[in-house]
């Protein structure tokens, strides 16, 4: 396994989980950061940016710990269930679903059922998206996979945020762990761990 590949890999993910919670910060808690702008205040400013894009790196942390997670069930399942372990996580996926509706609007004061019946449909259609361009770049059996971590892991590991009083910091957490969720699992089947010898590497220099 080439180690610096991976390395890269996992850092990609990092920062690109980090950078997207620090992006919705801006929209998120624009009063935040408009608070410093009159009377200019860039110190506190600076703080707010480092502090948003600290939260979105400790979310992609929890993703790619998930991934990691998700690749070991999706082993493991293939392996118990075998030709059933499709129908079990297209199973997983409508209790998931249905859970994201049902339970938060069982707690939730005030919230129309609407709401999270729109988020249970935006994470399967964003789930959905995901699975389609996987499976064009692999083959068709990489769909319900795909789909199924997407929405069964995204919603586990958002957990924490759904727990929160408040939506300011579920979307918080929700954004860099679907962004990284989304890179990790569209690229994993482009990596190449294959060590290359040195008659390989200049081989390619070479053609570039």
């Amino acid at each position: 396994m080439n180690t610096r590949i991976l390395v890269g890999f996992l850092w990609k993910t990092f920062w690109l989980g980090g950078l997207a919670g620090l992006i919705a910060s801006f929209f998120v808690k624009p009063e935040q950061y408009l608070n410093y702008l009159q009377p200019f205040d860039g110190m506190e400013i600076l703080g707010l940016i480092l502090f948003f894009l600290v939260l979105g790196l400790t979310f992609a942390m929890v993703s790619l710990t998930g991934f990691f997670a998700y690749l070991f069930v999706h082993r493991m399942g293939l392996n118990l269930f075998k030709g059933y372990w499709s129908t079990v996580q297209i199973a997983l996926i409508i209790f998931i679903l249905f859970d994201i509706i049902y339970f938060p609007y069982q707690s939730a004061n005030n919230v129309a059922l609407y709401w999270f019946i729109l988020l249970a449909a935006a994470i399967l259609l964003i789930g959905w998206i995901v699975a389609k361009l996987k499976s064009k770049e692999t083959n068709k059996k990489a769909f319900v996979p795909t789909l199924f971590f997407m929405v069964v892991f995204t919603t586990v590991e958002w957990v924490p945020g759904l727990m929160v009083d408040g939506t300011d910091y579920a979307w918080l957490m929700v954004v860099p762990l679907l962004v990284s969720n989304t890179y990790q699992i569209l690229n994993l089947h482009r990596l190449n761990f294959q060590e290359k010898t040195p008659v390989q590497e200049a081989k390619q220099k070479k053609k570039k």
